[in-house]
């Protein structure tokens, strides 16, 4: 006999006590469970009213031992880690890839890989069976971990092309050469015609795309292509500050300037301004991303807007399907240019009407 005070455990619901309740067979459960098609709708709905009235949750360990599917999917930032937490475009994917898979009742697990022993690792994990499919975020080309996770027979997605292996993984990019001709476009409408670029890193596609779209501007405006107006970034402030005074050593006549992330544009703007060189007035500058820090710069930084929500819906979209033993596939995604202080043309047309104040002159009458 049961002590009064003893609580005696309930039973966990099975998917038999699920098919009793529902008046129906063991199998049309486990159709409904893994969400087969064959089953009828009012079936159907007669398993979800006994699901909901016995409380029945699916035990992880034993789907995954019955589908062979772990029900988790990895999202790879493969970049060092004070970067997830200093460039707000990874939280941003990072906030909805987990919606996106949390809707298709899917675990994401985060993994950082942004030294040799941390890809090491990964592709142990990775490849053990721990996951159903990967997305890699930021992958540089060169870097043998892509491959080698295709070589293990894990799916995989990558956010922005995969530079070297577009045939055989999935992507899903901004149109980030577009965007880059049109922030460049506004510079060149806005009259200025000494117009650098700091790059992102040219192992990456962002990198490799933002600067093709920027010499096709120049190209398409008959402007001259200048080697010296071109210095590179890694996607950190640290190295947008350290681009931008390399610019102004090599051409301090720059007059605009398009910066490949709004990360690096912030550190720009602050080498800028401890320059001495007014924004937009002397130097004009747009960036590349729109993912929240553009508008709280001081001035507001113009810019291009990548989808990021969107871009995280479209990954996990496609890493479902890669599960499911579709064939790959690329998605571009449309950009938008945002105008803002930086480089707003009323504020730029309005300061070349007037010119820069004169400085103080010392034999100057009063």
């Amino acid at each position: 006999m049961t002590p009064p005070d003893q609580v005696v455990p309930r039973k966990r619901p099975t998917i038999r006590d699920v098919a009793r309740e529902a008046g129906v067979s063991y199998a049309t459960v486990s159709r409904v469970l893994n969400g087969r098609d064959w089953v009828s709708p009012d079936a159907a709905q007669a398993v979800r009213a006994a699901i909901a009235r016995t409380g029945y949750t699916a035990n992880p360990h034993a789907r995954s031992l019955a589908t062979g599917r772990s029900g988790s999917i990895a999202f790879l930032l493969t970049e060092p880690q004070h970067l997830l937490f200093e460039d707000p475009n990874f939280s941003i994917l990072l906030r909805g890839v987990a919606e996106a898979l949390a809707q298709r009742e899917l675990t994401l697990v985060l993994m950082i890989a942004g030294t040799p022993d941390e890809r090491r690792r990964a592709l142990t994990y990775l490849s053990g069976g721990h996951v159903d499919g990967v997305l890699v975020v930021s992958s540089h080309s060169g870097d043998p971990l892509l491959e080698q996770l295709v070589s293990a027979d894990v799916p995989v997605v990558a956010c922005g092309r995969a530079l070297g292996h577009e045939q055989v993984i999935s992507s899903v990019a901004a149109d980030d050469c577009a965007g880059a001709r049109s922030a460049v476009a506004h510079l060149i409408a806005a009259g200025r015609r000494r117009i650098a670029t700091i790059t992102g890193p040219l192992d990456t596609s962002g990198g490799v795309d933002r600067l093709d779209g920027y010499r096709d501007a120049l190209r398409a405006a008959d402007l001259p292509l200048d080697d010296l107006l071109i210095t590179h970034g890694d996607w950190s402030r640290d190295g947008g500050a350290a681009a931008m005074r390399a610019l102004l050593d090599v051409a301090p006549d720059v007059d605009g300037v398009f910066v490949a992330s709004d990360l690096m544009a912030a550190g720009a703007l602050a080498v800028l301004r401890d320059a001495g060189r007014e924004v937009p007035g002397d130097v004009a500058v747009v960036g590349f991303d729109d993912s929240g820090l553009a508008a709280t710069l001081d001035p507001p930084l113009a810019t291009v807007r990548q989808p990021l929500e969107r871009i995280s819906d479209e990954m996990v979209r496609l890493i479902s399907e890669r599960v499911a033993g579709r064939a790959p596939v690329s998605v571009t995604i449309p950009t938008q240019l945002v105008v803002r202080a930086s480089a707003d043309l009323p504020a730029i047309s309005a300061r070349r009407r007037t010119g820069p104040p004169e400085p103080d002159h010392p034999n100057r009458a009063t």
